[in-house]
Parts: structure tokens; sequence; C-alpha cells
């Protein structure tokens, strides 16, 4: 013991550069853990730049450029001839005064309400169709790539190929997205972009585990929720303010920051070599196998079935929010006026969102408990779906989106942090932490499809925040079984 302990302070006395203090790996080909210094500040600073990029995918293209994308794809299957120029805020403002009773549909307008209906249907259920395919395909690959990450050897270190092959192809299907000329080939497209840029952000994530001591976990993971959110934010905000003028031509913006942000991570946040990494002989049903051993543990399998909760809830809440602003609240808006405003409505949370990120990492860290964060988090989010019942308005989704935001901001660096500390296995991170992305992925997957079914099934939106909000609460019920952990 008194070896060791000889040993590993002199390997935390040997700076890499003047005022760094790293801890050698213990293991030949692992990475090395920054206690501090330039280093360490290298390495966060560009770990929260590339989520930050990465995240902005999901903001622009999710929020913003595919659900323009899908509705102008759509209008041009239900809306042809005489009826290729309609105005679908003044038909949606129409049906709402009928729903209201203060008004009577002529026979023309009954037809083109009808044109309407099933345009909603096709509409949500398009996009969600397209939402799900790219899901369920990073399910599948994401735990994959989190093995084959823990066994790479290359002088990049076991990481860095994955996130650099990540961001440059994704980048590249992002551009093809563009030019899809039916929904067909924007599915297809889209699906291999999201896949593609998941093998970058499951071993990004996984270099937390790898190279931050145990007390730095949580701070490092609030960078990466302030990453995560502020990425979101920056795309949807730049795609809804710049739509009108550029339109779909902002994928080539959002590919060329992932792109530029992936290279300048591997290059100056470089990893130690892995060449010399000890690994087994690769077996095809240890392979597999190996994805279930993470979920015999307990405590894991609790925390990957709230995180399943959680995130099928807000997924349910968001997957429609632009056609939501469009159809219901009320007065309805026009496209460009939706397009405009669903990213003010992430934008209306920022400083409270951004605030409970940086405290509740820290706060966690110091207290030594995750749980109770979880649980706040998850019921806040739960009673914050209840506003826009109340109120189906522009405000009551701005209220909610605040409300909302704090609740989200408590959960994304606590989540994180405490899938590490329930880790049965540190050697396995990174096939581990795929697991954990499954159930992100799983719960993403399922949501576009519910919501799109409260809307093909029920005609309308409000089911979806009910919805939303019983499976938020869930997740912070799945919480309360955990054992040993604070």
């Amino acid at each position: 013991m008194g070896n060791h302990m000889s040993e590993t302070l002199a390997a935390e006395a040997r700076p890499k550069t003047r005022g760094d203090v790293v801890l050698e790996p213990a293991e030949p080909g692992t990475s090395p853990i920054y206690i501090r210094g330039a280093r360490s500040r290298a390495y966060l600073t560009w770990f929260t730049i590339l989520t930050i990029a990465i995240t902005s995918v999901w903001g622009a293209v999710t929020g913003i450029l595919l659900p323009n994308h899908v509705q102008i794809l759509e209008m041009g299957n239900w809306f042809t001839g005489a009826d290729a120029g309609i105005d679908l805020q003044q038909l949606t403002i129409l049906q709402q005064s009928i729903d209201a009773g203060t008004a009577t549909a002529t026979a023309e307008q009954a037809r083109q309400l009808e044109l309407l209906s099933g345009f909603n249907a096709a509409r949500a259920q398009s996009l969600a169709m397209i939402s799900t395919i790219g899901v369920i395909l990073t399910m599948l690959i994401q735990p994959i790539v989190g093995v084959f990450a823990d066994r790479t050897r290359t002088r990049w270190g076991r990481r860095a190929p994955w996130i650099l092959f990540g961001t440059v192809v994704g980048s590249l299907l992002l551009v093809l997205m563009r030019f899809a000329p039916s929904i067909a080939v924007l599915a297809v497209v889209f699906m291999l972009a999201q896949a593609v840029l998941n093998t970058a952000s499951g071993p990004l994530a996984t270099t937390v585990a790898d190279r931050m001591p145990e007390n730095r976990r949580g701070t490092a993971s609030a960078l990466g929720g302030f990453g995560n959110f502020f990425g979101g934010l920056l795309g949807g905000l730049l795609a809804g303010a710049f739509f009108a003028t550029i339109g779909l031509d902002f994928y080539f913006i959002v590919a060329a920051f992932v792109a530029f942000s992936g290279v300048m991570f591997v290059l100056f946040a470089r990893d130690r070599s892995s060449k010399d990494l000890e690994v087994t002989t690769f077996n095809w049903k240890q392979f597999f196998v190996g994805f279930t051993i993470a979920l015999r543990s307990r405590n894991f399998r609790w925390v990957w079935v709230a995180r399943i909760l959680l995130t099928f809830g807000y997924t349910v809440s968001t997957a429609l929010s632009l056609y939501m602003l469009q159809s219901y609240v009320k007065p309805a808006l026009s496209q460009a006026e939706a397009t405009a405003t669903a990213p003010l409505l992430l934008l209306a949370g920022v400083p409270v969102t951004i605030l409970a990120v940086l405290v509740a990492g820290r706060l966690s860290d110091k207290l030594g408990k995750r749980r109770i964060f979880v649980i706040v988090a998850s019921v806040l989010m739960g009673l914050s779906m209840l506003i826009p019942i109340v109120m189906p308005t522009v405000p009551g989704l701005f209220v909610q989106a605040i409300v909302g935001g704090i609740a989200f901001g408590i959960y994304l660096p606590v989540d994180q942090a405490l899938f590490i500390d329930v880790l049965p296995d540190k050697r396995a991170a990174g096939r581990d932490l795929g697991v954990a992305g499954l159930g992100s992925n799983f719960g993403q997957a399922l949501g576009p499809i519910l919501a799109s079914t409260v809307v093909a099934v029920t005609g309308g939106y409000v089911g979806i925040w009910i919805a939303a909000g019983i499976l938020v609460i869930l997740g912070a019920v799945a919480i309360l079984p955990l054992k040993g952990v604070k």
C-alpha cells in the first residue's frame, strides 16, 4: 500500500506543463486523470464547445429545420392545384372559431378543413417517423460503439477516432439532408446522420469518466449539461432567426460548426495513446451479453428506467412544438411566426436553466448527493406540464418553458454524474454509459410516436401535456428504490 501511495504521489508530482497536476493511468493505454492545470482547462473547454456543437444540431435540425422541411414536403402532398396557396393560419383560426361555436363553415371551407385535418395528422406522423427511425438506429449503434471505443488502440487514444468520424461524416450527412426531395429520402438521410453523430456523442460523454477525478465529475457533467442546453438553444435561435432569409440552407452552417469543433477537440484536448491497451480476445457472445451486465445492477437499472421515463415525457412535450404553435395555441400562429417563436420558448428559460445546471452540479458534489436532485427535477417538470392545459396560449407556453427549464437544469448534470456513480465496472465505462445513453434514445424514440398518435387519434394537442406530465412524475418514482446511493 505504501509503494502504491508513493507511486501515486510521484505521478501527481510530475507536471506535463506548467501548473498541471496529472494522475497517470493505472492501466496501460488508458487516459490520464486531470487533477488541475492547463490540460484540465483545455479538455473542459473543448469538451463543452463540442457538446454545444453536437447539441446545436438537435436544436436547429430537430427543432426548426426538420419540422419545416417535413411541413414543406407535406404541404406539396396535401394542398395542390387551387389549394396550393392556402393560408394555414387563417384556416386554423377558422377551425378554432367553429370549435368555439362562433363561426360556421361553408361547403368549400368544410372541404378545406378536411384537408387541414389530414395534413395535421400527416405532418405529425411523418415527423414522428423520421425522428423515431433515427433514434432506433442510434439505440442499436451507440452501445456497440461504446464497447469498441473501450477497446480501440490508436496513438490518438480510445475515444478520439470515434469522435472525429462522428463529427466529420455526420456533418456531411447534414449537408445531404438539405437536398432531400421527399419524406422517404429525408428519413433515410436523417436516420444515418443521427446515428453517425451519436458515434461521437457517446465517446465524448465517456471522456468525463476517463479523465476527471471523482470529486470533479459533477462539475464536468454540469459543463456538459450547460453545453447540452446552450447548444440546443443556440441552434434553435439561429435557425429560427435566419430561416426567413436562408431557409433550409442553415443545414450547411450547423454542419460546419460540428465538423470544426470535432477536429479541434481531437487536436487540442488530445488524449494519451492507447496502443498499449490490454484487451481480451473478442467474443461475440460475450459482446452481446455484455450489454446486459450493467442492467443486472439494481441501482443502474432503476436510474436507467428513470432516465427513460423522464426523457420519454420531455420528448412527448417537445416533439411537435412548432406544430403546436400553429395548431394548439389561441390564436394560432403562422408558420413564419411559429418558426421565430419556437426558439424563444427555450430562450425564456435560459437564465434559470444555466443557474440550475451550475448550482445543481456543484451542490451535488459538495453534498455528495444525487438522488434527491433527480426526484425534485422530475416532480417540478411534471407540474410544469399542467400550465399549457390551463393556459393554452403563447404566454402559457413561455411560463411552462421557464418552469420546465429550471427542472431540466437541475436534472442534466446530476443524472450523468449519478450514472457514473452507479457504474458496476469502471473499466467498462464506455460500454455501460452507452447502455445509459440507450435509455435516453429509447425515451426519445417513444416520445414522437406517442405525441403523433395523440394528435391523430384525438385531433388535438392537449393530451400531449397530460401524457408528458404522468411520464416525468413516474421518473421520480423510479429513483426511490435506489439502495446505498445518496
